[in-house]
């Protein structure tokens, strides 16, 4: 494997309020200008929990943060406060579809077509919006909504 991008210790912070997110700032790595948002898609480490396709996400102020999602803190027993061991590297794998998707894409070719010219990074935010569902009835309408909105040409998060 290459040089990593990140071997750090560094601490959970959390976003103030309800529903904050849990991240760590992330130094030295420039937002990446090809992607929409200027993230950078990673895979690597969280305390010895493999991550892939996975974003560092721009915070606004020339630096990037990563999420550190709520199953991943279960996982590792950290939350907020706490010291993690982070180890990037650059990730450009392609975004993989589920073969729940594929078969939705059957019923839905124009949605598909515009899938296909979406950025790695615009499918991987589809594609997480979706599974980070915690219930069935609300992962089946984001899937729902993903169709009509890419059947009418349109990114996530496009007005």
């Amino acid at each position: 494997m290459s040089q990593p991008l990140v071997d750090q210790l560094l601490t959970i912070e959390k976003y103030p309020g309800k529903g904050g997110w849990s991240y760590v700032m992330i130094d030295g790595i420039p937002p990446d200008k090809k992607s929409k948002f200027g993230s950078v898609r990673v895979k690597g480490t969280i305390d010895n929990y493999e991550i892939s396709q996975y974003n560092l996400m721009p915070a606004g102020n020339g630096r990037l943060f990563l999420p550190i999602k709520t199953e991943i803190r279960k996982k590792i027993r950290k939350e907020a406060g706490h010291t993690i061991h982070i180890i990037l590297y650059s990730d450009a794998t392609p975004v993989e579809l589920t073969e729940e998707l594929k078969d939705c894409f059957e019923f839905y070719p124009e949605a598909y077509e515009t899938y296909k010219q979406l950025t790695d990074s615009e499918k991987k935010q589809y594609l997480d919006w979706v599974y980070e569902a915690k219930q069935d009835e609300t992962k089946v309408r984001r899937i729902a909504k993903m169709m009509d909105r890419l059947s009418e040409g349109k990114a996530l998060y496009e007005m």
